[in-house]
């Protein structure tokens, strides 16, 4: 990949896209982790005014002190960046202290945490629209190629609702590449990938079951799989599963279309 291109390539299409839609600049989640530190800075490099936003959640420290060193780093760097932090434990706790039949949820009921890391990202998703709404700016999704278009591994109107996607055409493999021409921090960039939505801090890797480079070669991949190995044959598996489970999230919604012989 002609990584400098690439860059030089997304940072235009950023700076077009606002001045077409009218925007001064962006507002983008930042958790952490390589994607949202890779396009946060991308939008930096525009020079438009630039929002990062952290939402700690019942966040490990380590994902929180991360982000944070993100942040001053791109701070000093440009000054075009200005970052905010919204609290939203006690806002989270409460919507979960009101849900039905929560007192009946099962400690270790999977299912059930799964509801609730999709309930946090929704948290998110509102603020960071109040934030670019109250500033008259583009929330940027912080989505990969896998998560986007092969897994679906993202929560629908949570880090799906965006208004445009910088890096979702971009590998796992080259978003690290991009990372390391940015000078996104070593601890970032060797961190383990995880949406951070779950209290016990769990990766990506221990909710899909594949990395992903395994992904990667999973989405690509179109031979026999006669010769394929025994972890080869169960990526493929692990891929398609998710692909059949989550492609209402990778498609435009569904519209009823009413004939025009009843109009």
């Amino acid at each position: 990949m002609k990584t400098r291109e690439v860059i030089e390539h997304i940072e235009a299409w950023l700076d077009q896209y606002a001045d077409e839609a009218g925007s001064r600049g962006f507002v983008v989640g930042v958790s952490g982790g390589i994607d949202s530190a890779v396009t946060s800075a991308l939008a930096a490099e525009t020079g438009r005014p630039t929002t990062l936003v952290t939402m700690p959640i019942h966040q490990p420290a380590d994902q929180v002190s991360r982000a944070r060193r993100h942040i001053d780093a791109l701070s000093t760097r440009a000054d075009n960046v200005a970052s905010v932090q919204v609290e939203l434990t006690d806002v989270f706790d409460t919507f979960v202290s009101r849900l039905p039949d929560i007192e009946n949820a099962e400690p270790d009921d999977d299912r059930h945490h799964l509801l609730l890391a999709n309930a946090r990202a929704r948290l998110r998703m509102s603020t960071l629209y109040y934030v670019a709404a109250r500033d008259g700016d583009l929330v940027v999704g912080t989505g990969n190629k896998v998560e986007d278009f092969g897994i679906g591994f993202f929560t629908k109107y949570g880090d799906g609702g965006v208004d445009l996607s910088p890096i979702a055409d971009l590998d796992k493999t080259e978003v690290y590449a991009v990372g390391k021409a940015l000078g996104i921090d070593e601890e970032i960039m060797s961190a383990a990938p995880t949406d951070g939505l779950w209290s016990d801090g769990r990766t990506d890797e221990d909710q899909i079951g594949a990395s992903y480079p395994e992904l990667e070669w999973a989405m690509k991949f179109t031979g026999s799989e006669e010769g394929l190995d025994e972890r080869e044959r169960a990526v493929l598996e692990i891929y398609r599963g998710y692909r059949r489970q989550n492609r209402h999230k990778m498609v435009p919604i569904p519209v009823c279309e009413i004939p025009d012989a009843w109009r």
